[in-house]
């Protein structure tokens, strides 16, 4: 890590800017879906602003001049000379995501993108303005205090304010300088200032993110107050300041007082006059309630940025300990201590501890979905220009919180699937007028915890899965008898075979033969499933179900012919100990148990994992209950319950692939490894395996 102040600031800039795109996004969302509020509007530029602002400070031209000319045309919206119409905002989505881009190319010292001025000369087209160029912005540099106050000429009738002006603290993190309001006071007519340094401590002891300085300004010109006033909009909840009316022919200035080194602005490191909107991206207004709030000098909760790879190294210590704990426990029960002794209340301390440290650790690494989804948005956007299609992206649960590695694996089969809906899954507008549909196609992304997973789906309101065409096609190329009997579910699942495509022509978004076997890989990877549900007409939704981290989670420990095996314990509805009344055998092979007026299908875990052949009986045996994302419940016969206890995942994909049915594996207290399992993929194992025998049978 760079030992330069200067290169942290810098990347703590850039840190703030993508806080600050988030709220430009969350703001435009609302614009699109009917807020035209002033301070929706006011976020907008606010954000800009605050970009251009800190870019300034370290000379990035090309982000500070793309800035300026898309800040100027939210200035006219933001007066009211510019109708936010739905061209515009569109227009207005497009720039934020050039703007993105600049800030990124910036960051990475890579050269801005190449399709700016298009973008600029479109937004200045809507305020009738002559094309801008980069020369118009050249001189915007941060301002040194030594700049010619006597360079600006006043009117002979002007009226003369008195101005003090002293920064709070929230005032530099939230991307504003004084330099800028010096330069803008002074373009409103003849200025005289002072500035206090009194306040400046040593070099040693300066803290570079507080302020210190504070001005006083006679400002002499054909302006109003509310035009002086108008200067200070976004700072004034975050400075002291006091505007009068000066009737003395000549301020009393003191004696300048020695000039100090010339003025670095810190650059933003906390958005404090840019909150995030309370909001849900693109859920229209009428069934989510917009809540924006407004600047506010308040202090936020205190934040600190840490490095990755140190919460992951902590992670690493968390699971170690969560393993020695364990090892603790089993070597204290093994030496037959009374329940009641200061060893074993001790050991519920340090179990009882492990679990809060465990569980603290998790939420730093857990994230909300919300910048995920926001890349989707644009996905969508891009995919709609090139298809020439109308659509709506709406999202639903984006405080979602999921592990950050679950998060920044999930970005690619995301976009691959959300390209897929907008190419295939949505009509053309014509097609879906002459279908009885609004012009405007649907995508909804959504996100919420469900039964100790995090569940993610992508659902259309387009034509739906043409499921004859999608048999014809797996016929055609071979991956399927032309006699085999499909049901809808299995028609489905041919989209994630290797090579298969319903594209009749190679674009952009598809057609390729690569695509949905790599996001069913990928998801698998994670140790999540994909599933599909399609109505012909009607659309379809692709769900994801993916575990809340990769790294702890509570199991019930297991034994299956004298293995150790354990089971996620969100998995697991209930348990209990069959009786002759609550089996049925369908044929010989098959058994399902009659539980409360359902018959569930019975699956001998020690025979479908290999380890002994299927019982003939199975009066006595203890079962688990699970349940599957769709409802669907599965019945594991299983030798012994152990225990219920923390354990820590150790992946299997790198080392030995996917495993059917196999989650992970992990460490017990006496060191021995045992098998996670994924009681919902052995069940759709299990279940194809049987129907494929059954079918032979049949034949």
């Amino acid at each position: 890590m760079s030992n330069d102040p200067m290169t942290e600031i810098r990347a703590s800039f850039f840190i703030e800017c993508e806080e600050l795109l988030e709220s430009l996004q969350d703001a435009l969302a609302d614009m699109e879906n009917g807020a035209k509020d002033s301070e929706t509007i006011n976020v907008v530029f606010r954000a800009v602003h605050s970009i251009k602002g800190g870019a300034g400070a370290f000379g990035l031209d090309a982000l500070v001049g793309f800035a300026h000319r898309f800040e100027t045309v939210m200035d006219e919206l933001r007066a009211g000379r510019l109708d936010a119409s739905p061209e515009a905002i569109k227009l207005f989505f497009h720039a934020a995501d050039l703007l993105q881009d600049h800030v990124r190319a910036a960051r990475d010292n890579q050269a801005p993108p190449s399709e700016s001025e298009p973008c600029l000369h479109a937004l200045e087209a809507l305020i009738d303005a002559p094309t801008g160029t980069e020369e118009e912005v050249s001189d915007f540099q941060p301002m040194g205090l030594g700049f010619d106050l006597d360079s600006f000429g006043a009117e002979p009738d002007a009226t003369s304010y008195l101005i003090r002006f002293r920064p709070l603290d929230g005032l530099y993190q939230s991307g504003n300088e004084p330099g800028y309001i010096l330069r803008a006071l002074a373009a409103l007519g003849e200025t005289e200032i002072t500035c206090d340094s009194d306040d400046l401590p040593d070099l040693l002891t300066l803290d570079p993110e507080r302020p210190y300085l504070s001005w006083t300004i006679r400002l002499t010109g054909t302006v109003s107050e509310a035009e002086v006033r108008e200067v200070f909009d976004f700072v004034e909840d975050l400075s002291e300041l006091e505007i009068s009316l000066d009737d003395l022919p000549v301020l009393d200035l003191p004696e300048p007082a020695p000039e100090p080194p010339p003025f670095m602005p810190p650059p933003p490191s906390e958005p404090e006059a840019v909150p995030a909107p309370v909001t849900t991206q693109s859920v229209p207004a009428a069934t989510a309630e917009k809540a924006t709030a407004p600047p506010t000098s308040e202090a936020k909760s205190p934040t600190v940025r840490v490095d990755l790879e140190r919460i992951d190294r902590l992670v690493n210590l968390v699971g170690e300990l969560v393993i020695n704990q364990a090892m603790l426990a089993q070597s204290v029960n093994e030496a037959g201590l009374a329940p009641n002794s200061a060893v074993m209340t001790g050991l519920e301390a340090f179990m009882m501890l492990t679990r809060d440290i465990q569980d603290s650790v998790m939420m730093i690494r857990a994230q909300p979905v919300k910048p995920l989804f926001q890349r989707m948005a644009r996905i969508v956007r891009e995919a709609a220009a090139s298809t020439g299609k109308d659509v709506r992206f709406r999202t639903d649960g984006e405080t979602t919180e999921v592990d950050k590695t679950v998060i920044e694996r999930l970005a690619d089969p995301l976009t691959h699937m959300i390209r897929n809906a907008v190419d295939h899954g949505l009509e053309t507008p014509q097609a879906r007028l002459a279908a009885g549909k609004p012009a405007e196609g649907s995508i909804t992304l959504s996100a919420q915890h469900r039964s100790g997973r995090v569940i993610i789906e992508i659902r259309d309101d387009g034509a739906g899965i043409d499921r004859d065409r999608v048999r014809a096609i797996a016929t055609s190329k071979g991956l399927i008898p032309p006699e085999a009997q499909l049901s809808d579910s299995e028609i489905d699942n041919l989209l994630f075979l290797p090579g298969f495509s319903t594209a009749t022509e190679v674009s952009n978004l598809s057609g390729r033969g690569v695509g949905m076997d790599v996001v069913r890989s990928a998801i698998i990877a994670l140790g999540g499933r994909i599933a599909i549900s399609s109505e012909r007409g009607k659309g379809s939704c692709f769900s994801i179900s993916l575990p809340l981290t990769l790294a702890v989670l509570d199991g019930m420990v297991i034994s299956v012919a004298n293995e150790t095996l354990v089971i996620p314990l969100s998995s697991i509805l209930e348990t209990a100990t069959l009786t002759p009344d609550d089996i049925r055998m369908l044929h010989p092979g098959t058994h399902v148990v009659h539980m409360r007026g359902d018959f569930i299908r019975l699956l001998d875990l020690g025979a479908e994992l290999g380890y002994r052949a299927p019982k003939q009986s199975y009066v006595g045996d203890i079962v688990l209950f699970t349940s599957k994302e769709d409802g669907t419940r599965s019945a594991l016969v299983v030798d012994a319950i152990i225990e219920q206890r923390q354990v820590v995942i150790k992946g299997l994909e790198r080392s030995y692939g996917h495993i059917p049915g196999i989650a992970a594996a992990t460490i017990l207290g006496d060191g021995q490894i045992a098998l996670i399992l994924d009681p919902a993929d052995l069940a759709s194992q299990s279940s194809t395996r049987h129907k494929r025998n059954d079918l032979s049978l049949a034949g």
